[in-house]
């Protein structure tokens, strides 16, 4: 073969390569084509539940089609999270809630299957900060009153909280080492068992949602904010833990938003976060949010997933001493 002719059917190969690829790319169906299921990872009713169907809301407006809220709770978000990054498929059809520091809390500790590496955030859409809570019948009134309480008697104070190594554990956690007590933490199945545990009396005490407690707040009194500033939107006469002299941060506040399982196809990941802000700043979407109490905070991906590496970073110093992962 000449080397004429060698060169036109390098060429010929080539074009035929390009046609093929523009082809492959012209038949790839838009996204999205159908319904998309978002994974909560909570039991209906909570905190996460009411946000993710608000926040998806105007879904079919904005996407085309309508997002459908499956709820597998379980183990303070480990069974969904884990089911995420093991079963579920990476087409971007499935996503899921994540709520931070919980996932990466659970990752530091336990031997699980995900971590921040595992999954593609694609929306963030509130900041909700744990809220110290008792009921309004109960003998403390103050951040002082507990205090005192938990230095005559160590152990006697029993404070609720949705989960092992969620957000509220977290700022158990530091509200302990801060006021140098020994309390005891009840982990309940999720943020509404937990909040229900303080208004019958059968805990003394809770770290929740402030949400959650803000919807409530006729059945509690709210004792203190686990944040570096009050919440000026909802409680603003309510000081922060920091503010009454204990050195608790911002690392237990839940922020929430959603993501899908690394993996998924790099257009669908990049079409979902341009999409999704735009969903979280329709009027009725931000009316229906403050009516629940709930800060809403909106990041881009990046930012995102620069909150997940300090999130990491923070809980894997605050948590040596429990962690129980093989090795």
């Amino acid at each position: 073969m000449n080397f004429k002719r060698r060169n036109i059917f390098i060429i010929t190969g080539v074009l035929i390569c390009c046609i093929a690829l523009c082809s492959s790319a012209a038949a790839q169906p838009e996204f999205p084509a159908k319904p998309i299921q978002c994974i909560v990872t909570y039991s209906p009713g909570g905190a996460t539940d009411l946000q993710a169907r608000i926040a998806t809301m105007t879904a079919e407006k904005e996407f085309g089609h309508p997002i459908a809220i499956v709820n597998k709770p379980g183990a303070g978000g480990q069974v969904g999270w884990n089911w995420m990054v093991s079963k579920a498929k990476k087409d971007g059809y499935t996503m899921a809630t994540y709520n931070i520091p919980h996932f990466i809390a659970q990752s530091i500790v336990y031997d699980t299957r995900y971590g921040i590496d595992t999954f593609e955030p694609v929306a963030s859409w509130g900041a909700d900060p744990a809220v110290l809570v008792v009921s309004k019948t109960s003998a403390f009134d103050s951040v002082d009153d507990l205090v005192t309480y938990a230095r005559a008697k160590p152990g006697g104070v029993t404070v609720s909280g949705a989960g092992m190594y969620v957000g509220h554990h977290i700022a158990f956690l530091q509200f302990q080492k801060a006021a140098g007590i020994k309390m005891t933490y009840i982990p309940m199945k999720g943020g509404v068992p937990a909040l229900q545990a303080v208004m019958a009396n059968t805990v003394r005490a809770g770290f929740n949602n402030l949400s959650d407690a803000y919807r409530s707040r006729d059945k509690l009194k709210i004792l203190a904010v686990a944040d570096l500033e009050r919440v000026a939107d909802f409680i603003p006469e309510v000081k922060t833990l920091k503010e009454l002299g204990y050195d608790v941060d911002d690392t237990s506040v839940n922020r929430r938003g959603i993501f899908l399982p690394k993996g998924a196809p790099e257009h669908i990941i990049e079409k979902s976060a341009a999409i999704f802000p735009k969903m979280f700043t329709d009027p009725e979407v931000q009316q229906k949010m403050k009516d629940a109490g709930i800060p809403v905070d909106i990041r881009t991906r990046d930012e995102i997933l620069m909150q997940f590496r300090k999130n990491e970073t923070l809980l894997k110093e605050a948590l040596k001493p429990f962690i129980k992962k093989k090795g």
